[in-house]
């Protein structure tokens, strides 16, 4: 069977026109999917005529078809103004590493090595903020090197669960993470007074997460997980496009609505082609501390529906409840489970699994 690496390797060939660098380096061929001997793309024109279209799609088509491809179907569309002003950015900042004679330190450079685990939900509310802060400090305690970017540019609260008091510091031109339970943070909560309101447009937010990515001296990291923002909307499909081997975990809650919320954003990983790692059920029970009943408060079964709808694994089961922690303990953290609690080693089993599935 063709996959990805095949194609992108095949089609390396073709050059822009504009900008006279590969299509590929320029991420202006997107969408590829492969159906046994079929494949699909998107080709982005930054020269829009029909010679060009003709073009390209005989090249394409020639070079997949050496691949063994029978059938080809490719989408063309214009770039778009925020698409262009990406694309120059992404030259600027090459030359200027080049000309520095500086190792381009982005753990976008596929020569990073970094692994990225994108946690994503359909709505608010499901707790994909709190299975993120606790599965990397999980992954921190399997000695592992992590980092998370909070990433959730309206709704950031990774430094406040994670009693973060402290702010980023600069070490010449870049920004050093703070450090907590062993994780890298980066959010914009730190760059935000008394809680403001974001009121930014687009192509803003979208320079900020790159920031994120390539002006913080994250060091030797290994795993970097990116709280993103619920849905599916214009900021995580800026994320996904900046990572495109990027993982995915679906958060959800039992209930069947949620769940049924949730595979919108499981349907979106897939289509921008990033493998799920598997569904985390959120809120799946609450357990009484003096009995040990469980009580099913949000209904069941809707973790195990949608990990089956999205053809992965149900990883981890995580009740109701939050940390048993005092605000007087010098690690106080709001929403951290300590490794010795009941939860803590749920989300440790969650590590375990996750890493497992990353090998």
């Amino acid at each position: 069977m063709i996959v990805k690496e095949q194609i992108w390797e095949s089609l390396k060939h073709i050059e822009d026109p504009v900008y006279r660098r590969n299509m590929i380096e320029l991420n202006l061929i997107r969408d590829i999917l492969v159906k046994e001997d079929k494949v699909s793309l998107t080709v982005l024109l930054t020269l829009d005529s029909e010679p060009r279209k003709a073009e390209l799609k005989k090249d394409i088509e020639s070079a997949l078809k050496a691949l063994g491809t029978n059938e080809v179907h490719i989408r063309f569309r214009p770039v778009s103004d925020y698409e262009r002003a990406e694309i120059s950015k992404q030259l600027e900042d090459a030359a200027a590493v080049k000309a520095q004679g500086k190792p381009n330190n982005s753990i976008l450079d596929p020569d990073s090595g970094v692994k990225f685990i994108a946690v994503a939900s359909g709505k608010g509310g499901v707790g994909k903020s709190t299975v993120t802060v606790n599965l990397a400090v999980a992954l921190a305690r399997q000695g592992k090197k992590v980092g998370i970017i909070d990433a959730d540019i309206y709704g950031f609260s990774v430094p406040d669960m994670m009693g973060i008091e402290t702010r980023p510091s600069l070490e010449g031109e870049r920004i050093v993470p703070v450090e907590r339970f062993g994780v890298k943070v980066i959010s914009m909560g730190f760059f935000v007074e008394d809680n403001a309101p974001i009121i930014w447009r687009g192509p803003m937010l979208g320079k900020m997460l790159r920031n994120f990515f390539a002006e913080v001296e994250w060091g030797d990291v290994e795993y970097v997980l990116l709280d993103l923002p619920p849905g599916t909307g214009d900021i995580a499909l800026d994320v996904h496009s900046m990572i495109p081997h990027s993982k995915e975990i679906i958060v959800t809650t039992p209930h069947a609505t949620a769940a049924f919320v949730a595979a919108r954003a499981g349907a979106m990983a897939i289509r921008t082609e990033h493998e799920i790692l598997g569904v985390v059920e959120n809120m799946s029970y609450y357990e009484c501390s003096a009995c040990g009943t469980k009580d099913y408060v949000f209904g069941r079964g809707g973790g195990g529906k949608l990990a089956e709808s999205l053809h992965t694994e149900l990883l981890a089961q995580i009740p109701l409840g939050a940390p048993d922690n005092h605000i007087s303990e010098p690690d106080f953290a709001p929403s951290v489970y300590k490794s010795d609690t009941k939860t803590g080693l749920l989300y440790d089993e969650l590590a375990k699994r996750v890493l497992s599935r990353e090998q």
